[in-house]
């Protein structure tokens, strides 16, 4: 199976910045899925404009983005890198040009930290992050993103204490505006998410704009001042529930760990 990329451009405007982008993995023959959400961000598997794979050697294939050089920064020895998870391509490329920048804005202040989750980074207190995405050749369509966000350490765990009351409090849901496009994220449940780190939050809802609705499944961990942020939903079902690999998860805090400090 070739990954390629299976929501098209025009899909960003229903869903811009309010997803990560991410990675979408299909077989060749898999028809594109036009009405798709397009997850935002910083890991587009294609430097094409219309968001086309270039195919095993693009950037989203096994001969694609290269893996940060060892002597990079702690995050980004941090970061996932292609050949980390076998049957899954990892992508580290720019964000979509057609996905807008910043920290979306949530119209209730109880459900801000669920809506800064969903921007550029986590929320506005990480000192730098790192994303990428991730495309499963397991399951169709099955896009993951990943970060990882440096803290300080009092930061991080103020984060997961804020994300856990904003999930309690936001289960009606919210709508979230960045760069004048709105987007809705309706029946907010906590998820039952077991995973290594110092402590987590996990949660599912369902982002809907333009007439269309995808069901998403987050996890947010703390490993000393390091926030993992995973996001999964499916890019070629658009009504399809997702849930985060708990491979990646697992594979992602093992690389935070080793990181060192």
């Amino acid at each position: 199976m070739k990954p390629r990329v299976t929501v098209r451009t025009a899909a960003a405007t229903l869903l811009p910045a309010l997803l990560l982008a991410a990675v979408g993995c299909g077989s060749t023959d898999t028809p594109a899925a036009g009405n798709a959400p397009d997850p935002k961000g910083s890991a587009a598997a294609s430097g094409s404009p219309d968001g086309a794979s270039t195919g095993p050697g693009g950037s989203g294939g096994p001969g694609g983005t290269a893996a940060p050089k060892a002597g990079g920064s702690r995050l980004e020895r941090s970061a996932l890198e292609q050949g980390d998870l076998p049957g899954y391509t990892i992508s580290a490329q720019g964000k979509n040009p057609n996905a807008p920048d910043g920290q979306p804005q949530a119209d209730r202040k109880a459900c801000q930290p669920l809506a800064d989750i969903m921007g550029d980074k986590p929320d506005p207190a990480a000192r730098e992050t790192v994303n990428r995405g991730i495309g499963s050749q397991k399951q169709v369509g099955l896009a993951v993103s990943a970060s990882v966000s440096s803290y300080a350490e009092s930061d991080a765990k103020t984060l997961i204490s804020r994300l856990r009351s904003a999930v309690a409090a936001c289960g009606t849901g919210f709508s979230a505006t960045v760069e004048d496009q709105t987007g809705s994220y309706r029946d907010v449940q906590a998820a039952d998410y077991r995973t290594g780190g110092d402590e987590s939050v996990s949660w599912t809802t369902t982002a809907a704009a333009g007439g269309v609705a995808a069901p998403v499944h987050l996890v947010v961990v703390r490993q000393g001042d390091t926030v993992v942020r995973l996001m999964a939903l499916n890019v070629t079902a658009a009504q399809q529930k997702a849930q985060v690999p708990h491979e990646v998860a697992d594979k992602q805090l093992e690389k935070v760990r080793k990181a060192g400090p």
